[in-house]
């Protein structure tokens, strides 16, 4: 078996805030050159970004990737809207689900598989107002619970 090459370019960690992800798939991002160039830098935000399927393709609207500095005349629009790449048949289950049952597809991740650009989308379910909080202050006293086990140990 091959070893695949993971390099993690961003994260989208608004969207563990704001949504419960529900399943995450494996998508292609179709890019121009000086893009990539610039995704090798590590210049991309998907704090705003989300997905749609229009005339059975899927896109991803609102993700940032920053102009390569050396691209010059090359550069394109960095919020642009870009395709992703997915099997005909996932995207339309896809659609079903986010049609009729009032799901959201957020981009999770960006990430180098080899050399190639992929992007983990998540089927994501929106967060009330007091899911938020009840995760806050999880996560608040799972921190305590360690400091003081920390402590503790010395």
């Amino acid at each position: 078996m091959k070893e695949e090459n993971f390099k993690t370019i961003a994260r989208n960690k608004k969207a563990y805030h704001d949504y419960f992800v529900e399943e995450s798939y494996e998508a292609g991002i179709e890019l121009c050159g000086t893009e990539v160039k610039a995704l090798r830098a590590g210049g991309c935000n998907l704090k705003d970004a989300w997905c749609a399927v229009e005339d059975g393709e899927l896109l991803v609207r609102g993700m940032h990737i920053s102009p390569y500095e050396h691209g010059n005349i090359f550069n394109r629009d960095p919020v642009r809207v870009r395709r992703l790449l997915m099997h005909k048949k996932e995207i339309m289950h896809l659609f079903g689900i986010v049609k009729q049952q009032g799901y959201s597809l957020i981009p999770l991740s960006i990430y180098f598989k080899g050399s190639l650009v992929k992007v983990q989308v998540g089927l994501c379910r929106g967060k009330k107002l007091y899911d938020k909080r009840a995760d806050l202050a999880a996560r608040a006293a799972k921190r305590d619970v360690d400091r003081a086990m920390k402590t503790q140990n010395r």
